[in-house]
């Protein structure tokens, strides 16, 4: 995810080595060991409510001293604390997903004189004088910055998103050095679901740093939208991509939540949201493959023009796409089937299968659970689903916004018997959970006001095989 604002402040070089990185870690670690262990000793004869109160306090003061640190650092340290905000929730105490959250705000730009030695190193002496490249950073974000510039033999304009010098290199020595600063403040309990959750961050943290293979993903997208107008995918230009320099046309756009966007009319608004629910619904039952970062960083809206009649979404980062095997996928569009047809014993079944749910669970917990997955449906559900008055326009349409099915979702969830059992669930969902969330409050934002099912059958006709 790359920031678009400019940046006021810069560094003239990110830690990098492997020692010193550890060591800052390793000393920030055993200090908030020592200040734990200090708190529990202190409130050995505490009673339980007010002991209680006094561990949400220290690990508030653990989480904030952790994103703190994690910060001085930036870097693939920085990136691995905001995969952790973003999907750690089933792992993580919330008071340490919440302070990770505002190292999304760190945007502190390398200066160009550090940027330009990785341009010249990776590109060339010779083919750098063929680009006019601004020095300001147009983004900046944790493992690398965005320079905007123009190819002098036609005036074209395009995108470096150059990466940090040595944070490929760092990826497993700083997720190491993380997990085990987590440990020593005692902010997380070790066991084999957080460790494996663990090495798919370090998967996922590999990938992010991989700009070949990012960019042959974005070529692959590209190819498979080009002939769809509400999406525009920058082009990659081979000829300045290297490993850790990616070359993009300049794709300009308005943020999704600017005024300008949501001033659009109504149709408008909706046609966009419907773009972003099909090509959800693409990602998923055609390609199986998934870009998991919601952030709205990665997106943009191109308004219509005299050159092209509708908006259209510029779709930005495609270092997040995660392909699922069919065993995952399959099962996963039959749930969303069995909710469509309101099929409890089958969405039960469904997630038994994916491992969501165990046969052994009470058999009011397992149905209670299918309840909430075929709730989740209920903006894409057919006409005879109970749906709030408040949550339908006089047209009978679905208010996504006014709706507020998050909220219900979770509420629901939160009063039943699920979070005894739904303790931690497959890697897969965190990551698929994640998305759809994203793609419904993108929707959200927009004020989009439509029924959803008219643009799901199509893909469970074509899932089905009928």
């Amino acid at each position: 995810m790359m920031v678009d604002d400019k940046t006021n402040s810069t560094v003239s070089r990110i830690k990098t080595g492997s020692f010193e990185r550890r060591l800052s870690l390793t000393k920030a670690g055993l200090f908030a060991s020592t200040r734990m262990a200090g708190h529990v000793a202190a409130n050995v004869f505490t009673g339980k409510d007010k002991r209680m109160e006094r561990r949400k306090k220290m690990l508030s003061r653990q989480a904030d001293f952790l994103v703190k640190e994690l910060g001085k650092l930036k870097g693939s340290v920085v990136k691995i604390g905001q995969v952790m905000a973003l999907y750690g929730e089933h792992f993580l105490p919330v008071e340490v997903t919440e302070a990770l959250h505002t190292l999304e705000d760190q945007t502190t730009a390398l200066e160009w004189s550090a940027i330009e030695k990785v341009l010249r190193f990776e590109l060339g002496e010779e083919t750098l004088t063929e680009l006019e490249i601004d020095r300001e950073p147009i983004g900046a974000a944790s493992l690398g910055q965005v320079h905007r510039a123009t190819r002098k033999a036609d005036g074209k304009q395009i995108c470096l998103k150059i990466q940090y010098p040595g944070v490929a290199d760092a990826v497993d020595s700083d997720l190491d050095a993380v997990a085990q600063l987590l440990k020593l403040a005692k902010l997380v309990s070790f066991s084999q679901d957080f460790d494996e959750w663990l090495e798919e961050v370090r998967v996922m943290m590999h990938r992010e740093v991989d700009y070949t293979l990012e960019a042959e993903t974005t070529r692959r997208f590209g190819k498979m939208l080009q002939d769809d107008d509400r999406f525009i995918v920058p082009e990659i230009l081979l000829e300045y991509s290297t490993p850790h320099v990616m070359a993009t046309s300049y794709e300009p756009g308005l943020s999704v939540s600017s005024d300008e966007v949501l001033s659009l009319s109504q149709d408008r608004r909706n046609k966009l949201a419907q773009g972003a629910l099909e090509l959800f619904l693409k990602e998923l039952f055609i390609w199986k493959e998934i870009q998991t970062d919601p952030n709205f960083g990665n997106y943009r809206i191109r308004l219509a023009d005299e050159e092209h009649a509708n908006d259209r979404i510029v779709l930005l980062d495609f270092g997040a796409v995660q392909k699922y095997p069919d065993s995952f996928i399959d099962p996963v569009c039959d749930m969303i089937y069995a909710s469509y047809i309101r099929d409890l014993d089958r969405v039960v079944s469904g997630g038994v299968k994916l491992h969501f749910m165990h046969d052994d669970w009470p058999e009011k917990v397992l149905k209670e659970f299918g309840g909430v997955c075929m709730a989740v449906l209920e903006p894409l559900a057919d006409g005879d689903v109970e749906v709030p008055d408040y949550a339908l326009n006089d047209q009978g349409e679905y208010r996504w916004k006014q709706s507020d099915l998050p909220t219900r979702i979770a509420k629901r969830a939160a009063m039943s018997a699920i979070n005894r059992y739904f303790k931690i669930p497959p890697k897969e969902f965190v990551f698929l959970n994640r998305k759809l969330v994203g793609v419904y409050t993108f929707i959200s934002v927009l004020s989009a006001e439509f029924n959803g099912r008219n643009i799901l059958q199509p893909y469970l006709t074509r899932f089905k095989g009928l």
